[in-house]
């Protein structure tokens, strides 16, 4: 056999068995399906690691009931959940989040405020926040809003 013939047998099997790997990796990279024949879904995007953002000692005096002479406060740590990307923004708005909590929290009565669970409060203060965002227009930098200490004295 010539030189050339060879060559081209060579080349036309390697063609070959690069077509039968490329085709080999494309069917090993779709998803495997379950028991009942549904593909499995892919794994999940990973989420982006927390940052955490603390907005220290909010202290608020609390509305006094009809005949109260004694004055009650609330003292609150929050801790605002955000990505490393808006960790600044967050820290940015941090003034503008305490007038909000302070003017959320203030609306209470001591009375109301024993009542409440912490997890009413963080709820109220996620959706005080997320309505300040909304009207203003702007994008909310944190995902949520938790209490990190809460004292009503």
């Amino acid at each position: 056999m010539k030189k050339s013939t060879k060559l081209i047998i060579v080349f036309v099997v390697l063609g070959v068995l690069g077509a039968a790997g490329a085709g080999a990796f494309l069917y090993f990279k779709q998803p495997i399906p379950s028991k009942d024949g549904k593909p499995v879904a892919a794994e999940a995007p990973k989420k982006k690691p927390a940052k955490y953002v603390s907005l220290d000692k909010v202290i608020v005096m609390l509305r006094k009931s009809p005949g109260e002479n004694q004055a009650h406060y609330i003292s609150t740590d929050l801790v605002l959940s955000t990505t490393a990307e808006q960790e600044k923004k967050v820290k940015d708005d941090l003034p503008m989040l305490r007038s909000v909590a302070v003017r959320a929290l203030s609306a209470h009565s001591m009375s109301e405020a024993q009542e409440l669970t912490v997890e009413k409060y963080a709820e109220q203060l996620n959706s005080t926040f997320a309505a300040t965002y909304d009207k203003d227009k702007l994008e909310k930098p944190f995902s949520e809003v938790m209490i990190g200490k809460l004292i009503i004295e």
